[in-house]
């Protein structure tokens, strides 16, 4: 991957700082005005919460006051102060609320749709429960801190600088002795946060790699099963939760430290000060009033001093999430569209041309999955790939895709170099039918749907009967409208691939591709598919991949490969009388078919 490639566990430890929560002002830009809104509604609050002690102040002091009415003004005052306090708050809790919600909606949008164009050998080094971690549990910490703790963090700080301001104008003496817990406290905010924010990136790249591999487990429920591995699934997922909940555990155990050396230091200075504030008012250097309104100060003062202790901490967390996930939006993939792309001709041929091709995949670059392939499709033929097992021939369908890039040489469709076309563009022209057909969690009917969304019900059903699918759809409790659960649980193996080639047929594109597309069928549905599959391919360049011999037989020519490379090429029956790979593939299996009957 180029040089925004997602980040190694330490590189991410040595760059969390509170400052990269900078770089969600893009996703922030677009609602100034919400924002504005929100910092006037906080500073007003902010402004409001300092008045209360004045108005406090205000009616302690004239209790006794002769006049009735003065004193009562005095009561409305403070009850409109309170007023307004109230619907400022709940207006700033508004904004800054659904602030935050916008904002992470645009974001998990934002990497959803940065991932989902990924090309697969971006999979092959992240996880894809990894990325489903960031999404979810890194944007609800990244939530919480616009949503409230920057709000909250903003507030606090208004009221900790103005709080002093008025509590040296009400008594520099009382204040120098409540102060001076402020430089004590600061230190282990710094030492201590440190060490929670280290915590925290442990306990998030845990959770992380623990739902990573409990996404895997899941999908695979069938095979652990199958094979008995659920003691040690359990085990392996355990004990990374074990490993979360541990950094979990010894990041709450710093934050408590943390906690209570500020709450003791803090309320050392406030029992200090009553006991000097007590002797003052007895002696009459101060009021009964103004202690009260130094006391609110000094709890406003403390209270803001312990939540900005707290939001430190949050802000440290966000910022390591907001990391994260500015990783997934910045990461650069090995395949890209051009700048300046070649516009696809709308009405395509199907011309495919392999020039001197080798391509290695990234996860064994020592390997050559083709080694110098060249191959020429016509418009409109069908070409057969066949082979051992690892031969390439897979790896041809992958490329034609632009799934990859070939290390060396060049693909064309129609002329045109596909590095130099928008892989939308060009992919809207080629239906596939994968070896292991991929069902969605939805309806039959949407399921072939996807082959062509704006398809109508009628053309969904034509499809599915031209792929020997509408007889088992028909029968299902609700017809084409049943769902047939995740990944296509209900389905069995041979219903799932008829759904695959329905929705192949149903995209009508000028080029087919077939990856073992009826490798798991049955003899009776296999030759209703193969009738299809036969009328599917007419007028359309097909590349078919096949173990069967049998269902290449019909190929206008078959290309035969080994370690990589093409080693022969004809009709089934020109390579059978040459002798070679094909014919003992050929003999291996007709014969095994005829000593079968």
């Amino acid at each position: 991957m180029a040089d925004a490639q997602i980040q190694s566990e330490d590189d991410r430890e040595a760059s969390k700082q509170v400052g990269a929560l900078k770089q969600l002002w893009p996703f922030m830009r677009p609602y100034k005005l919400m924002i504005a809104l929100a910092t006037i509604a906080l500073v007003t609050t902010a402004g409001l919460s300092l008045i209360l002690p004045l108005a406090v102040r205000r009616v302690i002091d004239n209790f006794n006051e002769e006049s009735a009415a003065l004193l009562q003004q005095y009561f409305l005052a403070a009850l409109g102060v309170a007023g307004l306090l109230a619907v400022g708050t709940a207006l700033r809790y508004y904004l800054v609320t659904r602030l935050g919600e916008r904002v992470v909606a645009d974001i998990r949008k934002g990497v959803f749709t940065r991932m989902i164009g990924m090309s697969p050998s971006f999979f092959e080094k992240l996880k894809t429960g990894e990325v489903l971690s960031r999404i979810t549990t890194d944007t609800t910490l990244i939530l919480s801190v616009i949503g409230s703790s920057v709000s909250v963090a903003l507030r606090n700080v208004l009221i900790l600088v103005g709080g002093i301001a008025l509590m040296l104008w009400t008594s520099i003496k009382m204040s120098l002795l409540v102060l001076w817990p402020i430089p004590v406290i600061i230190f282990p905010i710094i030492f201590l946060g440190r060490r929670v924010r280290r915590l925290s990136k442990e306990n998030q790249d845990w959770i992380a790699t623990s739902s990573g591999d409990a996404s895997e487990q899941l999908l695979s429920a069938q095979t652990v099963q199958a094979f008995t591995h659920e003691d040690l699934s359990r085990l392996k997922f355990d004990d990374v939760t074990e490993k979360s909940f541990v950094a979990a555990r010894r990041r709450i155990a710093t934050r408590a430290v943390l906690t209570a050396i500020v709450i003791f230091v803090a309320f050392s200075g406030v029992v200090g000060f009553l006991w000097m504030g007590a002797n003052d008012v007895r002696s009459g250097v101060i009021t009964i009033g103004e202690l009260v309104q130094f006391m609110i100060y000094t709890i406003m003062v403390a209270g803001s001093v312990a939540a900005l202790t707290e939001i430190w901490s949050e802000l440290q967390r966000a910022a390591g999430a907001t990391e994260r996930l500015v990783e997934l939006l910045g990461a650069e993939d090995d395949v890209s569209d051009p700048t300046q792309p070649v516009k696809v001709p709308s009405a395509l041929s199907g011309e495919i041309t392999f020039d001197d091709v080798t391509f290695s995949y990234p996860s064994r670059p020592s390997v050559s999955a083709l080694d110098g392939v060249s191959l020429h499709i016509q418009p409109g033929e069908t070409v057969a790939l066949v082979g051992p097992s690892g031969a390439g021939k897979t790896t041809i369908i992958q490329l034609v895709q632009r799934f990859y890039d070939p290390q060396s040489g060049v693909i064309k469709l129609d002329g045109i170099d596909l590095k130099d076309m928008e892989r939308q563009a060009f992919r809207k022209h080629i239906a596939l039918v994968p070896q292991d057909p991929v069902i969605f969690a939805d309806t039959a009917r949407e399921n072939i749907r996807f082959g062509r969304p704006e398809a109508s019900n009628a053309e969904v059903e034509t499809a599915a009967k031209a792929a020997a699918a509408h007889d088992f759809l028909t029968a299902l409790p609700e017809g084409y409208d049943s769902h047939v659960g995740e990944r296509g649980v209900m389905l069995s193996g041979g219903q799932k691939q008829r759904i695959a080639i329905a929705r192949a047929i149903l995209r009508d594109a000028p080029i087919l591709l077939l990856d073992e597309a009826t490798s798991a069928l049955d003899a009776e549905s296999e030759n209703a598919v193969q009738k299809a599959v036969d009328q599917l391919a007419q007028n359309r360049t097909t590349l078919i991949v096949a173990h069967r011999l049998a269902t290449v037989k019909k190929a206008d020519r078959i290309v035969v490969f080994e370690g990589g490379q093409i080693v022969a090429q004809g009709t089934h029956d020109s390579l059978v009388s040459e002798g070679g790979l094909y014919a003992r593939l050929a003999k291996l299996q007709f014969t095994a078919g005829l000593a079968a009957e």
